[in-house]
């Protein structure tokens, strides 16, 4: 199969498209026929190696000390059940499916094991592959946060820092779901394509400081885990919360795919694509994202050639 393999730390270059051995699944995984990947701030992360001080030893020895362990990377997916163990029961042969791989990666390439009890789900009816691969692992992320960490609750004042991001695009979407008035902050160049997301109030960061403004929140979303709750703590109300995906810890489910997969046919929340790239252009998809210039999420197409 072709995949996209990385075989040592570096910039994107260092990623190359190349014929790899297929995966065989094992009695309790499915096969998945991959058909759209997206690239994630963890797979540049990885890539490239960049990980705070207080990381790097654990990641090291996780992802490997001298050169990648796991040499493929891609954090989220969609597809079709190619092959499924004889153990599965949940799914079968031609299911189409999308999942997070979590931290096994494994994403961009044309094949990829899951154990079927892991976070996969099947596919939203309403949503192409390239749509679906954009929604779970930024979909569960922000989940977690609105939903079990903010506890956001109808008529809440919600401001979601990093709006534009594909964890802050659904943060958004299920802020307005659970009935919060929803403020966003993002850059200049985003704030029209961030409007057409559903919000309330836009704050461009280059013109407005938003922990210095009038309107005081129930809830501050960081989505981009660039803000700290002491700065703040000015712009929310006396017990309002803090919340930031890069600061706490959570867990995603299989469940909660299920749930985010109700919410997209049911129009509630819809997966913001940037562009997309076909495999064999991953380099310049992830130049494109290190840039700094997407709203949303930016989709690898994975084609193959009618096999």
């Amino acid at each position: 199969m072709r995949a996209a393999v990385y075989e040592q730390y570096g910039p994107p270059e260092v990623v190359q498209v190349k014929e790899v051995a297929q995966p065989v699944p094992r009695d309790d995984e499915i096969l998945v026929k991959v058909h759209a990947t997206t690239i994630r701030a963890g797979d540049i992360r990885m890539r490239s190696f960049k990980v705070p001080p207080g990381e790097w030893l654990p990641a090291r020895l996780y992802l490997g000390i001298f050169s990648p362990r796991r040499k493929i990377l891609g954090m989220e997916l969609a597809g079709e059940v190619a092959e499924a163990g004889k153990e599965v029961r949940k799914f079968k042969v031609g299911d189409q499916v999308f999942a997070t791989t979590e931290l096994e990666f494994g994403g961009h390439a044309q094949y990829k094991c899951l154990g079927a009890d892991r976070i996969v789900a099947i596919k939203p009816a309403n949503l192409s592959f390239e749509e679906a691969a954009a929604v779970p692992t930024g979909g569960l992320g922000a989940l977690v946060m609105i939903r079990d960490k903010a506890e956001i609750q109808e008529g809440q004042q919600v401001l979601v820092y990093g709006a534009s991001g594909s964890v802050g695009s659904y943060g958004v979407q299920l802020a307005k779901y659970y009935g919060a008035q929803v403020t966003g902050v993002c850059s200049t160049d985003k704030v029209e394509k961030v409007r057409e997301i559903g919000l309330d109030r836009v704050i461009d960061y280059s013109q407005e400081d938003y922990a210095s403004g009038e309107v005081k929140y129930d809830c501050i979303f960081d989505a981009a885990g660039i803000i700290s709750k002491s700065e703040s703590q000015a712009a929310l109300k006396p017990n309002g919360r803090f919340v930031s995906i890069h600061k706490d810890s959570y867990k995603e489910s299989g469940e909660d795919l299920d749930f985010l997969r109700e919410l997209v046919e049911a129009g509630q929340i819809r997966p913001v694509v940037d562009r997309t790239f076909p495999l064999d252009e991953i380099v310049e998809a992830y130049r494109y994202v290190e840039k700094g210039l997407k709203v949303g999420n930016v989709v690898v197409t994975v084609e193959h050639n009618n096999s």
